[in-house]
């Protein structure tokens, strides 16, 4: 098991550090449905899933010239293919990152440029052992972890492992944000449009443990 930082843990990316200084939450924009919902947001960084491969022609250039940094979910677009040439095809159209569980697909983004989310499932402490090997093989800019209440039940090594990484899954309040940033995330996920007007300084202050 991993027990020390891996060698990209030491700097976020500054197209995001800077966006996370103001908002610390990442746009989980399922489908097109909730487009408009985003660009009136004052966060800039979104992960686009379920948006099917032929409109991604047009939705991401369009995003990405309003100043947004733009994850494409791989794993969840249809019609996409899960191979080197789906990660140049989104590389021309101007995405800034890729999301993926899978670890060929996070190894192959970095040399075409793209940042890297890899998102990893912890469930129990097999799954934890499977999931820091594979960060630690991946070396993505991020790590999406997921369900974030589990951060609460990992041990500081593991997520120093994990790091920079994002909370996502279950994140439905204003105070589940501020936890995770507490636990030491960059930010939060959430597919809640009502959470992605929160600028770091309305968060509510984290309550004692």
């Amino acid at each position: 098991m991993t027990d020390h930082p891996r060698p990209s843990a030491t700097a976020l990316d500054r197209r995001l550090s800077t966006a996370f200084a103001k908002v610390p939450i990442v746009a989980s924009v399922v489908g097109a449905q909730n487009l408009k919902d985003f660009l009136t947001a004052p966060t800039s960084v979104c992960i686009l899933a379920s948006v099917p491969v032929g409109k991604l022609p047009q939705v991401v250039p369009a995003l990405g010239r309003a100043g947004n940094t733009v994850f494409v979910n791989v794993d969840s677009s249809p019609g996409l293919a899960q191979d080197r040439g789906a990660l140049e095809f989104l590389k021309h159209m101007g995405a800034a990152g890729v999301v993926s569980t899978r670890l060929s697909l996070i190894e192959r983004g970095r040399p075409l440029g793209l940042l890297t989310m890899q998102k990893v499932f912890v469930t129990d402490r097999s799954n934890l052992a499977r999931s820091l090997d594979a960060v630690a093989r991946g070396l993505p800019d991020l790590v999406e972890i997921m369900p974030a209440p589990i951060v609460a039940r990992m041990e500081p090594a593991s997520l120093r492992a994990m790091s920079p990484h994002v909370a996502a899954g279950f994140v439905q309040t204003p105070e589940d944000i501020t936890a995770a940033l507490r636990m030491g995330a960059v930010a939060a996920a959430t597919s809640d449009p009502r959470l992605w007007h929160l600028t770091r300084d309305a968060l509510p202050p984290p309550t004692e443990s």
